[in-house]
């Protein structure tokens, strides 16, 4: 039984101030002494690193698409244990989910999953009666979405907040804030969205605490704290990675970090430690020889076109870990993993351990993906059915090995990726907490 206080922080749409107002509540409640638990709604690597950030506690993912919907809430059970406060930040809008999948892991379904008030974020820009309207449609949109308030963004001065109250008085649901516009703590964005916290550092520590100044001061904390506490308690266990017996060697795991990798789930490391590993994390850009012992590696997603020159640079390294994958050692590489692996990236060399060049592009590539393993790997046994998703402004030539890694189901059939050796390279990114023997795979075959 889980009795956790929590909070869905969701919105209309995107770009309404969702991160702004979720993070700033993060570091609020935490200012005051609360232990904070930290989430996000869908598979988004960023968001939670600025929530890490605002609580100290790692950032979690609920994706009901990748993960299953029975999995959300033993996964929120875990991430929140010990936690005296859980706040979720939504991802689109409130309703917006998985395309052509009904509600599948939209912010409404994990709501319900998780038996949790939502506070829903307007941007009150350009609007004041007209408000109510909008706030009284999705609160009655889905009877079992439970919206307990309303925080008005982007208000323009104390005349427009007294319209936008005065409208909402009719809906029946109370303002718990309104947020003046403020420039200043907006965090900059590039192609894939908002610029990581490793990469941003101070900055990004200010940014946090500006976000935390202005939701402390627009927003009614205790109303706030009050309506989490409305939560009920949530039936069934924790979700926990099962532990190998102890007794058997425990390989050193490789994990690639820093600014140019920065995409990963909490749970991947807690899967291999629980498989029997001793994880490592390393910094291509920075160091020049892999963790001594290094059994096998992981290279996650991030920004490696924005690091080419200095990845390129780091020859050491890049010699390090072609060696490694040529000796049979197990390698798996997601996304920005997959171009570190590549013979070069916009020109520039890389490790050259997969025949392939990459480039950046002007098209995204951004979607949920049906998967099924193409080859035997140290991932997974052919046959293995996955959900993942894919996200990036890359181009790799040839997408596919003659071993490829994954057969794609939408939105179109296509094979992906590479399997070579003891090498998986792949664009998809999977959560392994869905099908934990990947990680368990891995590991036995570091061990072997």
């Amino acid at each position: 039984m889980v009795s956790v206080p929590r909070l869905v922080i969701a919105a209309p749409a995107s770009n309404t101030g969702k991160t702004t107002v979720a993070t700033g509540l993060m570091a609020a409640f935490a200012g005051r002494g609360l232990t904070v638990s930290p989430h996000k709604v869908g598979p988004d690597y960023i968001d939670p690193g600025y929530h890490a950030l605002a609580t100290g506690r790692p950032g979690r993912n609920l994706d009901a698409y990748m993960c299953g919907p029975e999995l959300i809430a033993p996964l929120f059970a875990h991430g929140a244990a010990g936690a005296g406060l859980a706040v979720v930040e939504g991802v689109m809008g409130l309703y917006d989910g998985a395309s052509g999948q009904g509600e599948l892991a939209s912010t409404a379904q994990v709501s319900k999953l998780l038996r949790a008030p939502v506070v829903l974020v307007v941007d009150a820009s350009s609007q004041s009666r007209s408000v109510a309207a909008l706030v009284h449609g999705f609160a009655s949109w889905d009877p079992e979405v439970r919206i307990g308030g309303v925080i008005l963004n982007k208000v323009a001065s104390d005349r427009h907040e007294a319209l936008l109250r005065e409208a909402l008085d009719e809906t029946g649901l109370p303002v718990l804030g309104a947020l003046r516009r403020a420039p200043q703590v907006v965090t900059p964005s590039r192609h894939l969205g908002l610029v990581p916290v490793a990469e941003r550092q101070a900055d990004a520590v200010d940014a946090v605490r500006a976000m935390a100044e202005r939701v402390a001061a627009g927003c009614n904390l205790d109303a706030l704290l009050a309506l989490a506490r409305t939560a009920p308690t949530l039936p069934g266990a924790a979700w926990a990675p099962e532990p190998r017996a102890a007794g058997d060697a425990r390989p050193v795991v490789a994990v690639a970090g820093g600014a140019a990798f920065t995409f990963a789930y909490a749970e991947h490391a807690e899967l291999l430690t629980a498989a029997g590993a001793d994880v490592v994390v390393f910094d291509p850009l920075r160091d020049e020889k892999l963790p001594a012992g290094t059994a096998g590696l992981v290279i996650g997603g991030g920004f490696p076109e924005v690091y080419a020159p200095e990845l390129s640079a780091n020859e050491p390294l890049r010699r390090a870990v072609t060696e490694l994958a040529r000796s049979g050692a197990p390698v798996a590489a997601e996304c920005a993993g997959l171009l570190y692996l590549a013979r070069e990236l916009d020109g520039r060399p890389m490790c050259g351990v997969l025949d392939a060049s990459a480039r950046m592009s002007q098209r995204l590539t951004l979607g949920y993906r049906q998967a099924v393993a193409v080859s035997d790997s140290v991932l997974a046994v052919a046959g293995t059915r996955l959900r993942g998703h894919e996200f990036h402004r890359t181009v790799l030539e040839p997408g596919a090995g003659a071993a490829p890694a994954w057969g794609l189901h939408q939105p179109e059939r296509r094979v992906e990726g590479f399997v070579q050796q003891g090498v998986h390279a792949s664009y998809l990114h999977t959560h392994w907490a869905a099908e934990p023997g990947v990680a368990r795979r891995f590991v036995e075959r570091c061990r072997t």
